[in-house]
């Protein structure tokens, strides 16, 4: 490992006393809900890859010489009708949601960007292609970074503020985002549930955690949900957790909440989202923020509580 990308790890965060955060409204609890859009952008013989993707419906990977027709159309249910009937969902319930892009994926789906640019949600980069940037040299990476700026600022007319990869950034990631600049804040940890600070080349970078327990994946992953009801009950009893530590002293809290249009836009799991909007529209002291304005809130604010106990 480079000595310049070598980072130490932090295994003691905020500590026994978490920060007295102060949410918008005084909630106990601020839900983020982040839609990662990946159809077309995944593995593919047909792209050049030398693998086919394996997180369609089924965890399995088709041979490279072969044309994977199955994993192809799991993906494309999620672009053809999934992200619709999500979309749908939110617009039924006035709920602002952080859209997680691949540029790839809007550059083959227009009309999906046209929604973007027509939306009150907010886009957080989620790289040029949904691959494992832990695999691929750091030219590469910096130069599908910037291919990424440019074109998600020409699919929905902003440029990303935000950004995280598939599941394993590399080494480089966070360098190559300060030394790129014009990023609020990236989300390439599940290490916490609250933003907080990392110093990288000098400089304090915002990081706001993402979740890989409060996730759709696990539709595919072990152990998977049996039913969308028990995706339902695992997010409202976090939920419910959160809010009564609040009640007995904890600061308020964050909540981040991941789908994808190829799991949750079907017909039945989508029930769970829409019981998710819900129960959250409903419960006195949560409410929903996109994730970039949680991180300008907590640029313009955490002054107000560093250091509270």
């Amino acid at each position: 490992m480079a000595e310049s990308t070598r980072r130490e790890r932090d295994f003691v965060g905020y500590g026994r006393h978490a920060p007295r955060v102060r949410w918008p409204g005084e909630e106990k609890l601020v839900v983020n809900i982040v839609v990662n859009y990946e159809e077309g952008s995944e593995y593919s013989v047909l792209d050049g890859d030398d693998h086919n993707d394996g997180w369609g419906e089924y965890d399995y990977e088709v041979d490279p010489a072969i044309r994977d027709f199955g994993s192809e159309t799991h993906y494309e249910f999620g672009s053809r009708v999934g992200i619709w009937r999500l979309a749908r969902l939110f617009d039924r319930f006035d709920v602002p949601v952080t859209i997680g892009a691949c540029a790839t994926a809007l550059e083959r789906n227009p009309e999906v960007a046209q929604w973007i640019r027509e939306s009150p949600h907010d886009v957080v980069g989620h790289g040029y292609r949904w691959l494992e940037y832990n695999r691929v040299d750091r030219e590469v990476e910096r130069e599908h970074l910037r291919l990424a700026i440019a074109s998600l600022e020409r699919t929905t007319g902003e440029r990303p503020l935000g950004w995280y990869l598939r599941s394993f950034p590399s080494e480089n990631t966070l360098e190559l985002l300060v030394e790129e600049g014009g990023f609020l804040y990236d989300s390439d940890v599940c290490n916490d549930e609250l933003p907080f600070f990392t110093e990288v080349s000098g400089r304090q970078v915002l990081m706001i955690p993402y979740s890989k327990v409060y996730n759709d994946t696990r539709y595919l992953l072990n152990p998977t949900y049996g039913s969308p009801t028990q995706f339902f009950e695992s997010m409202r009893l976090g939920i419910d957790y959160l809010c009564d530590e609040v009640d007995h002293g904890l600061g308020p809290r964050m909540l981040t909440v991941g789908l994808h249009p190829r799991w949750s836009g079907q017909a039945n799991r989508a029930s769970a989202v829409r019981d998710l909007l819900e129960y959250v529209s409903e419960k006195k002291g949560v409410s929903f923020m996109r994730r970039l304005d949680i991180a300008r809130w907590w640029l313009d604010h955490h002054h107000e509580w560093a250091g509270s106990r």
